[in-house]
């Protein structure tokens, strides 16, 4: 009998479903034949209770669950346990509610500084907040078990992204060129390929913005310069045309006239670019996305030597120089993000594009953007680059992907088989807390590594069952990625389900806090010692190597950009283990393999220091230094060539500041020394990527990061 009152016929597949389910979400392996035997246990159970078995009984739904859980705890504790949590479910879903109540609440009267990409005072953002408020409860209530939820409660893992990662993907490379190629279709709508340099950059700018929505983290347009590149030609073609057009009925020397018309076109284009990467400043600035934030759009550039190319890169750099804003109070944009690749054999000293490195690297000392990317230098990236002539730009802020072999899969068919890297994307984080871990297996008496590899293998599982999880989402949730090209072999029909189109993606294990575990072990930092957190880095990669082979999924190391969690880990590790000095006495963690912010070492030392860990982390990693807005530019310059040729992605590190009310610059002010105000607006480098410490005057960064920036010496 039904909670209705309506009456359905006894169906035995209900109650082995249903306990297929518990056992699944328990971990528990049950076999067919004892998922038999529980339900002739059940109805054993009945006929003792009612008499008979037939249909003249009529078992209440309540009751018939109860007599299920029963059953099911005796012969499998576990799975009884998993299945009597989601009974309650109900029950769980009013505290739910009340969480997101709170949270809605908080918002109206506190705010939220969780992500410095967000605006929590706008209606759309505190939305998209409210929703990842009840999808988080979801997330925990309904896809972790018990050990996992423990775990993640405590603060052994740290899950990102709790509200989006069943929703879709995390960060990616988008195939910008394949989706423009021969047209496409978005929103109901048949766009044609554009014929012009201003139209490419509305359509792009137009996906961008449309794709992002669909996905969480960076959103990178790869190689820019070289998707622009054919447009430029056109447009200029066009203005040629267009010149001898309009001078063909004055008498013009051949020679002149095809001067004139050159130079007419190339200013035409130059101007078409000049406005293009204007109105990309404006919109991946301005235009909320529909989850809430500005996407976090990056974008690659420096290697098309065509004559395009170089423009593409040298005007990009030269608008982000020049800032946004009105007259006298100009100052850079945090997006799109800025890579610029270096290879020695084009931007080397006395070749060819060395100016448009000199061009970054004055654009970087103004505004920190462009980050420089090593192609020839050593180690991962740079392999890929001198191999194959292929480019791994970074996901977003630092996420880089392993490869993928057109034939091969993981590995190469034959000495033939190529990587594809552009059109791949990475499926989530989860980022171990590694000085908690060493304080338990200390507290508990058991072998360190024995403790770590009890959560990589919790991790293990929680990244196998997303994937699976997510192969089951159908293609129609990004038809720009999954059905116009935008993704790797993304032409699938909208209804299809993503299966094995995921197996190139990668999933990622993060690391915070290196310099945390290194203290906890011996007393020593980085800088004074290392040795065992290299030991525990290689460690977890042979790990992660074997369980790629495995599982068949791309597993990768990733040094975790930490912003609100650097925070959280703190208040984590002081509630099991109290405060340690230098372990847990700051406000934050260290980010992934980073030294202390505070020691005061020269950014050689810096590099030497973290170079050591840089091999470990191929699923993603930064370096940078931290430099006066006056240091002298030819050491600046020194130090970002050594970097390149260490293989590095490299960044400058400064602290931009400016007075909202009279326009005043310069490094670090909380009041303007020359109006007084403190209407100040306040540009750091977050982690990996640049944000407002302030705007306006108010922070939008949680204390502990506060805390953090006002500490830095080396980063």
């Amino acid at each position: 009998m039904k909670k209705n009152g309506e009456l359905e016929s006894f169906q035995q597949e209900k109650i082995v479903n249903a306990c297929k389910k518990a056992a699944s979400r328990a971990l528990d392996s049950i076999s067919e034949q004892e998922y038999n035997l529980i339900c002739e246990n059940v109805i054993k159970r009945i006929i003792t209770e009612y008499g008979s078995f037939d249909d003249s009984i009529h078992v209440p739904v309540s009751h018939m669950h109860e007599v299920v859980e029963n059953v099911l705890s005796e012969l499998h504790p576990k799975a009884g346990n998993a299945y009597r949590q989601y009974r309650n479910y109900k029950i769980d879903f009013v505290h739910m509610l009340d969480d997101v109540y709170k949270k809605s609440q908080s918002l109206q009267y506190v705010g939220d500084v969780s992500n410095a990409n967000t605006d929590s005072t706008m209606v759309s953002t505190q939305r998209s907040l409210v929703y990842g408020q009840l999808n988080k409860n979801m997330y925990r209530k309904f896809f972790l078990n018990a050990e996992e939820r423990q775990a993640v409660d405590d603060g052994y893992i740290y899950i990102h992204d709790l509200k989006d990662r069943l929703d879709t993907i995390n960060c990616c490379l988008f195939d910008m060129s394949n989706v423009l190629s021969g047209g496409f279709e978005m929103g109901n709508q048949w766009y044609t390929e554009p014929k012009t340099l201003d139209v490419a950059f509305d359509v792009i700018s137009d996906v961008a913005m449309s794709a992002a929505s669909q996905q969480y983290g960076g959103f990178t347009i790869p190689r820019v310069d070289a998707i622009l590149a054919p447009y430029a030609e056109k447009s200029y073609d066009k203005y040629r045309a267009e010149y001898i057009q309009a001078v063909q009925d004055f008498n013009v020397e051949a020679n002149t006239l095809e001067l004139k018309a050159h130079d007419y076109a190339m200013q035409k284009v130059r101007r078409d670019m000049e406005q293009g990467f204007q109105s990309w400043e404006y919109r991946f600035n301005t235009v909320g996305s529909s989850r809430g934030d500005y996407p976090f759009v990056a974008i690659s550039f420096g290697i098309d030597s065509s004559i395009f190319g170089q423009l593409a890169t040298e005007v990009a750099l030269e608008v982000r120089k020049e800032g946004q804003g009105k007259e006298g109070h100009k100052r850079p944009v945090l997006f799109p993000k800025l890579t610029f690749l270096y290879d020695e054999n084009l931007h080397g000293q006395g070749k060819e594009l060395e100016y448009l490195f000199n061009k970054a690297l004055e654009c970087s000392s103004k505004t920190m953007y462009p980050d420089f990317l090593s192609l020839t230098g050593e180690g991962y990236i740079p392999s890929m680059y001198k191999k194959y002539g292929k480019v791994v730009s970074l996901m977003g802020c630092r996420a880089s992907l392993s490869p993928w072999y057109e034939r091969g899969g993981m590995h190469p068919a034959d000495e033939h088989d190529t990587p594809v890297f552009e059109g791949r994307f990475n499926l989530g984080v989860i980022s171990l807390h590694l000085p908690m871990i060493l304080a338990k297996a200390r507290e508990e008496h058991k072998d360190f590594y024995e403790v770590l590899t009890y959560y990589l293998e919790m991790i293990r599982s929680l990244h196998q069952k997303t994937f699976e999880y997510l192969a089951n989402k159908k293609a129609s949730t990004n038809p720009l990625g999954y059905t116009q090209g935008g993704f790797y072999h993304g032409t699938l029909h909208p209804d299809e389900k993503l299966g094995e189109f995921l197996r190139p993606m990668t999933m990622s294990y993060g690391i915070t806090a290196l310099q945390e575990l290194q203290e906890l072990y011996n007393g020593k930092s980085l800088v004074e010692d290392g040795q065992f957190a290299l030991d525990v880095m290689k460690y977890i990669n042979e790990y992660i190597d074997r369980i790629k082979e495995e599982d068949h999924i791309l597993y990768a190391c990733y040094g975790s950009p930490a912003e609100s969690l650097c925070g959280l880990q703190i208040q984590q590790f002081r509630k099991k283990y109290g405060v340690i000095k230098n372990v847990s006495s700051r406000e934050y963690v260290s980010n992934s393999f980073h030294c202390g912010v505070w020691e005061d070492i020269t950014p050689i030392q810096k590099q030497d220091l973290e170079g050591r860990f840089w091999n470990y982390f191929n699923g993603g990693k930064i370096q940078y230094c931290r430099y006066p807005v006056d240091y002298n530019r030819t050491a600046q310059k020194t130090l970002i060539r050594r970097a390149m040729r260490k293989g590095f992605y490299e960044g400058c590190n400064l602290s931009l500041s400016y007075c909202d009310d009279c326009g005043h610059q310069q490094l670090e002010m909380d009041v303007c020394p020359c109006c007084g105000s403190r209407n100040i607006t306040q540009i750091d480098r977050m982690n990996g990527y640049i944000g407002y410490t302030k705007r306006h005057g108010k922070s939008r960064y949680n204390q502990a990061k506060v805390v953090e920036i006002s500490e830095r010496k080396s980063m």
